[in-house]
């Protein structure tokens, strides 16, 4: 497949952050990477090398801590109570990593290892979706609970409804991630035949501009180790 990076480029520029969304947290910035050109398939030594430095990374930067006692984590709690979420519940993602960093993180394939790494390295929530699989621009929203939901319960395909109000990201058909960066959707989850993906990164005011960008060079050096021959591009998202 040739890469088309007029395209992601492009379609990085429909990328927006609700007014609403803002009022909630004038000091969210979204990282938004676009790659193309990926090589999908399982965990692999590049992976597993980011994936065990992660874990190490984690467990001297925590030193007995409890993860949502980091900063930045911090926020992110107090975030989700702001629209309405219980943290202890559903937790943003970057903690529930870190919690599993100390017995060891997920093996999962290896674009979703790649982005977990980084996420526990640097400690920000961070997510991947298939970038095929979206319809229209992303875009973080509050939701008005008739947006539905891809997800599975019971091992069976089923549809939800948020509440009012959550923050979710969205695309025209529907949610593709809850509760900010709780949980993504069915539909544009990351595949065994994934070539084309976004990932997102978020950051709350204690995680600094370099800092994010550091993340965000970290991600892209992964994919591209992990995937030579693709092509990246960047954009960092804020508030209106």
């Amino acid at each position: 497949m040739t890469a088309r990076t007029e395209d992601i480029k492009a379609w990085l520029d429909t990328v927006t952050i609700d007014p609403a969304v803002h009022a909630l947290r004038p000091d969210y910035r979204a990282l938004v990477v676009v790659a193309e050109g990926l090589i999908p398939g399982p965990s692999d030594e590049v992976s597993e090398r980011l994936l065990v430095a992660a874990e190490e990374s984690a467990r001297a930067a925590l030193a007995g801590a409890a993860p949502e006692d980091h900063p930045h984590l911090a926020a992110w709690r107090e975030t989700f109570r702001a629209f309405g979420a219980k943290p202890q519940r559903t937790r943003p993602s970057a903690e529930a990593l870190l919690r599993r960093a100390e017995t060891g993180l997920p093996r999962v394939d290896r674009l979703t290892d790649i982005y977990n790494a980084v996420s526990v390295a640097h400690v920000l929530p961070l997510g991947g979706e298939d970038l095929d699989h979206y319809q229209g621009p992303a875009r973080l929203v509050r939701a008005t609970g008739e947006e539905p939901f891809e997800t599975t319960a019971g091992g069976e395909a089923a549809v939800e409804h948020c509440p009012p109000g959550e923050v979710v990201w969205r695309d025209d058909a529907g949610v593709t991630c809850r509760r900010w960066n709780w949980r993504q959707c069915t539909r544009t989850r990351l595949t065994l035949a994934t070539t084309r993906a976004v990932f997102i990164l978020d950051a709350l005011g204690p995680l600094g501009d370099a800092q994010l960008t550091a993340a965000g060079e970290a991600l892209v050096a992964g994919l591209l180790e992990s995937s030579p021959g693709a092509v990246t591009a960047s954009r960092v998202v804020t508030c209106p």
